[in-house]
């Protein structure tokens, strides 16, 4: 089966994907160091993590909005909601940074099958 042409819009959008990436993982860098002593801004590092990553989040529901009732949708929702917490609490810092470098570690390389395993709603559509 071909792959229908790249239009305007999906160059934007896969470039505007990676480079909101780039800046998610310079912010989950800087987060990590500061959180291991770096006299680094943890809450701004934090806020940095939480708009890069709802940005993504946000580019991904638009292009693909099932992606919200898949494992990988809620998976990413739930670091969002974990790391929102993690930029109004210092006192949880530490531990939801481990837990969501260990979930994301689990929910972006599980098989294709449970990321994208429709769990709310009806496969139908």
């Amino acid at each position: 089966m071909a792959r229908k042409p790249m239009t305007a819009l999906d160059t934007a959008l896969r470039w505007t994907n990676v480079i909101l990436r780039g800046l998610h993982l310079v912010a989950v860098i800087l987060l990590g160091a500061a959180l291991l002593g770096a006299q680094l801004d943890a809450g701004q590092a934090a806020i940095g993590v939480a708009a890069t990553g709802f940005a993504m989040f946000g580019l991904d529901i638009w292009r693909k909005p099932q992606h919200l009732r898949e494992a990988a949708g809620l998976a990413v929702l739930g670091k969002l909601i974990l790391v929102a917490w993690m930029a109004l609490d210092a006192s949880a810092r530490p531990v939801l940074f481990w837990l969501i470098v260990a979930g994301s570690a689990l929910s972006a390389h599980a098989p294709a099958r449970f990321r994208h395993a429709v769990l709310i709603g009806n496969d139908s559509h």
